[in-house]
């Protein structure tokens, strides 16, 4: 382990990584993150195959749900929903209506 900067005492690899996370940050910007990022992405995606995303996301949607109430659900459907219509015409909500009927159709 390394040194601590605040005595002769090792520093904890959560201190390290922190310290080091800092420096990094200091010395980049969000471009750097953007670019690492995407390539941490493709490399993920050649390596794993859809169950692999698929479990992760389900882990992740337990996690969440065990965290928040059905407010929190509620605030974040209003705020996507917001974001949505901000985007989108009304031949759009009929194009997606559309295709949710005759998918629903199918299913009968």
């Amino acid at each position: 382990m390394a040194k601590s900067n605040n005595s002769n005492k090792k520093m904890s690899f959560e201190e390290a990584g922190r310290m080091g996370g800092e420096k990094t940050a200091k010395n980049h910007d969000k471009d750097f993150y953007k670019t690492i990022g995407q390539k941490g992405g493709e490399a993920t995606s050649k390596n794993h195959d859809k169950d692999f995303y698929k479990n992760i996301g389900q882990k992740g949607g337990e996690s969440t749900s065990d965290k928040h109430d059905k407010d929190f659900y509620k605030e974040i459907g209003q705020k996507g929903g917001e974001a949505t219509s901000g985007k989108h015409n009304k031949d759009f909500y009929k194009e997606i209506g559309k295709k949710g009927g005759e998918s629903r159709n199918k299913n009968k």
